[in-house]
Order: C-alpha cells, then structure tokens, then sequence
C-alpha cells in the first residue's frame, strides 16, 4: 500500500492491530513516514545515528530513558530525541503513539533485540 490523500482518523487506525512494537505506516509527508504504534513495557537501549525520531502520545504514558535522566509523556505530548543520542522507551501499561521520522528508519535504530521491523506495513 501506498500514500492515499486524504483524512487519517487515529482511533480507527489503532483499532487495526494490537501487537505490541511493531510500527505501521499510516501516512508520508515529503520524504518522511507517519507511523503509529502500540508499545508496553521496555523496549531497547538504541541510537539513530542519522535522523531525529518524534515521539507523540495518543493514548497512555510514555517515558523515554536517557542515560542522565527521563523525559515523560502524557496524551498530547511531543518529544524529539536527537540523532545519535542513546535512548529507552518504556511503558508501564499500554500506550499509543505516533512517531515521525524518515522513510526506512528502523525502529531499533542500531541496536537489534529480534524487534527490529524493516519494512513496517501501510495501514
């Protein structure tokens, strides 16, 4: 699937699926990829050596771990994590989000734990 014009309704894209770390496609903005999530729990340690990676939250609470402290994320909140800055995301119950970053960007940057998703798929 590809880019279709038009309106994204999140509650119905996240009612799609219910995995757990496994990033879908829902919208492309020039060269950059739209993707939304369900996460729970730590993920892993990892950097994105070439981009920055957006980080919103659409439902529950996000924390992401950096080695000198912890930023924390509630509905609405935006965080940007720096290219080639190591970081953690956690959350202790389910939570949504919506992360913007480049085409082709793997999820766990450079690290790789068996989560890794290369192509995630359009939803």
């Amino acid at each position: 699937m590809s880019y279709e014009p038009g309106t994204i309704n999140l509650a119905e894209k996240f009612s799609k699926f219910s995995e757990h770390w496994s990033p879908k496609v829902i919208g492309q903005l020039n060269d950059l990829h739209i993707k939304i999530a369900k996460i729970q729990g730590e993920f892993v340690w990892h950097a994105h050596e070439d981009t920055d990676e957006l980080f919103m939250v659409n439902k529950g609470r996000l924390t992401i771990r950096y080695r000198d402290g912890d930023a924390r994320l509630t509905p609405g909140d935006i965080h940007v994590v720096p290219k080639g800055v190591e970081h953690l995301p956690v959350a202790e119950e389910e939570c949504e989000i919506i992360m913007i970053e480049p085409a082709g960007t793997l999820n766990t940057g450079n690290a790789d734990d068996g989560r890794t998703v290369e192509d995630p798929p359009w939803i």
